[in-house]
């Protein structure tokens, strides 16, 4: 079992070799296959090791350079039930964004391919990680890769600048990273997660300590899109082709999430205060959920809508992670598996949209669509899935965080109902204008904000839906909805938050070859409140999607008034400069240096 863990991510590296040699003679169906048979057998792995790891952690020192005294020169990859979770999920998502664009994505090429089996591999072995270097290698690889991803049409000046933002943006967060991890390694000697945690112990919280920790989370925390580190998100999602959207929003800003998770519970865990740290996450987290819903609800583009719906999510995310226990992350483990796969499905939909009609603007769209074909039902559907309407996992997930986080702060409760509302009633208001005529389309507004004028992403006119669009489709909001109704995968990830939060037991195992008892784990599912929640934030979103369609009463007009220069103000904040969003980088890290501090 041991030897799935390097195979899962270097099995994507040699097919994508395989490919790139041979591309000249591969015709492209024959390419597809290939990519997307090899996103299956990375899935089959994954999944396979997160079963196994739950009778305990898999470690494998590469080389067999095992621990002597406390101290490893070699690299070490530890498999959880969490860890495999993500990694099977990246690989499931990257073989849907795969089938998606069979044989359609125009002017592709081989690169496309190997492109996306190298991101496949970089996000696998960054959830396999078991120490920093090799964690901020394969963060670095999967950086690069998703610049080239999202600047790949290079013809294009938008697509050049989204990708140009995104790199400048991410590799400064990198480079703050990196410099942690040097204060880390320069005091203690190590570089090994479990190894830095025995070495830190129970050490008093000095300012070297809080400082590492601080540098070492910000470029997660940019690479998760976290207020005020989120302005790159919409820009790079606006121009990167539909299937490298699905990863971005289902996976890769949630492996920030999960890598500032990781580091805290086995690093920092007995160090730094729990409540501390607790607090900056969720004053963090709080402002990125209404940051992100407020845009949401204020944009036309439908790449640019959901974008800012990932960064709102985002934030309720981190609200759950920064209870900093195991409920919590439970919680927010069901959330991203049923967030992945209904986001996804609703990115897919745009971009049926996009090759179809070539723009993803909501007033050009207007009525042009209609609802005879599944791809109206599919849309209003997801948007439904979004604002937590039960059985989806969306649903289950929010319910799960809200319990948890209302536990300590019962405001966090109407914060998650208000945050899915937004956002959802955002996705349901640009399905009911597009797909149903409804509503008058919004005016104003310039190509690069609205979505106007797009290229297609698809060889020739598309007259009718491609099966294989349709089925990826299917699939992924399938996905969010088995979510919702399997009691045994909410079960699986209250196990796998259990391993996680087991600071002690993750340094035993990796150090020593000690297998931890791991505390037994209460079924998590579907309670009374959670199912009236959710029906309460999906009316919301129902609501919140018509009022935005109705011509408003005169009163209601003038009480409204006063949030229109908010809205300017917020829009000209993210203003496209990259200056500008290197400046909000350094204020966030700032700030949480500040409440780590304080």
């Amino acid at each position: 079992m041991r030897a799935l863990v390097p195979l899962s991510f270097v099995l994507p590296v040699l097919v994508g070799c395989v490919v790139l040699a041979f591309r000249r003679w591969l015709p492209r169906i024959v390419t597809d296959l290939i990519c997307v048979a090899t996103a299956a057998t990375v899935a089959a792995c994954t999944g396979l090791l997160a079963a196994a790891a739950g009778g305990g952690r898999i470690v494998e020192w590469m080389g067999g350079f095992t621990p002597h005294r406390g101290y490893s020169v070699g690299i070490v990859l530890v498999v959880d039930p969490l860890g495999a979770g993500v990694a099977c999920l990246a690989a499931v998502l990257t073989g849907c964004a795969l089938l998606y664009g069979w044989r359609y994505l125009s002017d592709a090429g081989e690169h496309y391919h190997v492109l996306m089996l190298l991101f496949l591999a970089a996000m696998v072995a960054f959830a396999c990680a078991g120490d920093l270097f090799t964690l901020f290698v394969f963060f670095e690889l999967m950086g690069a890769v998703a610049y080239a991803l999202t600047g790949m049409r290079i013809e294009e000046p938008e697509s050049v600048q989204g990708g140009l933002t995104f790199g400048v943006v991410n590799s400064l967060g990198a480079y703050l990273t990196l410099m942690g991890i040097g204060v880390l390694y320069a005091r203690y000697g190590q570089l090994g997660l479990a190894q830095l945690g025995a070495a830190i112990g129970a050490a008093r919280p000095d300012p070297v300590l809080v400082a590492a920790f601080c540098l070492a989370c910000c470029g997660f925390l940019v690479k998760a899109a976290v207020v005020p580190m989120h302005f790159w998100l919409a820009d790079a999602h606006a121009v990167a082709p539909t299937p490298v959207c699905v990863l971005f929003s289902g996976v890769m800003v949630e492996l920030g999430v999960y890598a500032v998770t990781r580091i805290y519970w086995v690093v920092f865990a007995t160090a730094l205060p729990a409540a501390t740290i607790g607090r900056a996450l969720l004053v963090f987290g709080v402002l990125t959920a209404l940051l992100g819903a407020v845009m949401c609800v204020s944009q036309r583009h439908l790449k640019r809508l959901l974008a800012y719906s990932t960064v709102a999510h985002l934030g309720l995310f981190l609200v759950g992670v920064a209870t900093l226990d195991a409920d919590g992350l439970a919680g927010t483990a069901v959330y991203v598996l049923g967030h992945s796969g209904v986001k996804a499905a609703l990115f897919l939909l745009a971009g049926i949209l996009l090759n179809r009609y070539r723009s993803v603007d909501e007033a050009y769209l207007h009525g042009r669509a209609g609802l005879r074909s599944p791809v109206g039902w599919l849309y209003l559907l997801a948007g439904l899935a979004l604002a937590g309407v039960p059985p989806f996992g969306p649903g289950l997930g929010k319910a799960l965080t809200e319990e948890a986080a209302g536990a300590g702060h019962p405001w966090l409760v109407w914060l998650f109902v208000a945050v899915s509302a937004l956002t959802g009633g955002a996705v349901l208001r640009s399905g009911l204008r597009i797909f149903a005529g409804l509503g008058r389309p919004p005016g104003g507004g310039d190509e690069e904000t609205t979505g106007r004028s797009e290229e297609s992403e698809t060889t020739g006119p598309v007259r009718g839906t491609p099966v294989t669009m349709l089925v990826a489709t299917c699939l992924l909001l399938g996905g969010g909805l088995v979510v919702g109704t399997v009691p045994g995968l909410a079960r699986a990830c209250g196990r796998a938050a259990a391993a996680t939060v087991d600071t002690l037991g993750y340094r035993d195992e990796v150090l020593h070859g000690a297998l931890w008892p791991l505390a037994e784990v209460p079924d998590a599912y579907w309670s009374v409140s959670g199912v009236l929640l959710g029906l309460l934030s999906a009316v919301l979103a129902v609501g919140v999607a018509l009022l935005a369609l109705a011509r408003l009463p005169a009163r209601l007009r003038r009480m409204l008034h006063p949030l229109g220069p908010v809205l300017v103000g917020l829009h000209r904040l993210h203003s496209g400069h990259v200056g500008d969003y290197v400046a909000w980088l350094f204020l966030g890290t700032a700030a949480l240096a500040a409440l780590v501090a304080w």
